[in-house]
């Protein structure tokens, strides 16, 4: 028996990079998905990944700004016609360097936390009542080995991935009597779209450095895969990490492992 079979799984932020990995990863395992994101052809970019190795798994697609609570209400209530959620994983995120505390735009902030941070409350708030009659329930947030230390320019992020962290404890502790597990991942460097995004692509100088000193700050030398996240939200979200609670799940290469010489920042 796969670890997922008839378990029903909602991913934010599903509709490329980590959550697209996630997805595929879940759905090889037996899950019946749920995937929200605002990109629909992203959407149905992931349905389609999924079907190509998975044909048979259901697959249920959702318009949703998971920063909207009326939008995540709304989803909670279709969500709900359909039976429990056995796992929900709080993947949505977005992210942009602002510069230095007194130079960051605060609109820039008050976006990245209203998706990174409150999101990940809004879904849980919702969605959490959808898995109390549930077997084995658990829930999976995407943090960041940045919201276990510092970046330059980036204090907006840092904030809500380090809000995401503790926001995982206060979830586990609330909801331990009702058998409902909450546990977070940190990635490191992944390669992934968003990648492209803030430091370039592999075609350009910028994006080439920049893989190249994360390649030598990480003690694997390597960055990350996509596939590696997947595995370990399928680990946390399974009932082989059934007595895993308010944990903190570092995917990172080693970097988080050692205290960075002055030379490296």
């Amino acid at each position: 028996m796969q670890r997922y079979e008839n378990r029903r799984a909602v991913i934010t932020g599903a509709a490329t990079g980590l959550g697209r990995a996630i997805a595929q990863r879940l759905a090889a395992e037996g899950a019946r998905l749920e995937l929200v994101d605002i990109d629909r052809d992203g959407l149905t970019g992931t349905q389609a990944a999924v079907h190509g190795q998975s044909p048979q798994t259901q697959v249920g697609l959702h318009l949703v700004d998971v920063a909207d609570e009326a939008a995540v209400q709304e989803l909670a209530r279709t969500l709900g016609e359909d039976g429990p959620v056995h796992v929900l994983v709080n993947n949505a995120g977005v992210d942009s360097r602002g510069g230095k505390v007194h130079e960051y735009p605060t609109e820039l902030f008050d976006r990245i936390i209203a998706v990174d941070l409150k999101g990940t409350f809004l879904m849980t708030k919702h969605l959490v009542p959808l898995m109390f009659d549930a077997e084995d329930p658990a829930i999976v947030n995407m943090a960041s080995f940045s919201g276990l230390a510092a970046d330059f320019d980036r204090s907006g992020y840092n904030a809500a991935k380090g809000g995401v962290v503790n926001f995982t404890r206060a979830t586990a502790v609330d909801y331990g009597e009702q058998g409902i597990r909450a546990n977070a991942v940190c990635p490191g460097t992944i390669e992934t779209p968003l990648i492209d995004k803030l430091a370039g692509s592999e075609d350009e100088a910028e994006g080439r450095k920049f893989r190249e000193d994360q390649t030598r700050v990480t003690p694997l030398r390597r960055l990350g895969d996509p596939s590696e996240i997947g595995a370990a939200v399928a680990f946390l979200g399974s009932s082989d990490a059934s007595f895993i609670t308010g944990q903190t799940l570092t995917v990172d290469g080693g970097v988080m492992a050692y205290t960075w010489p002055q030379a490296m920042l």
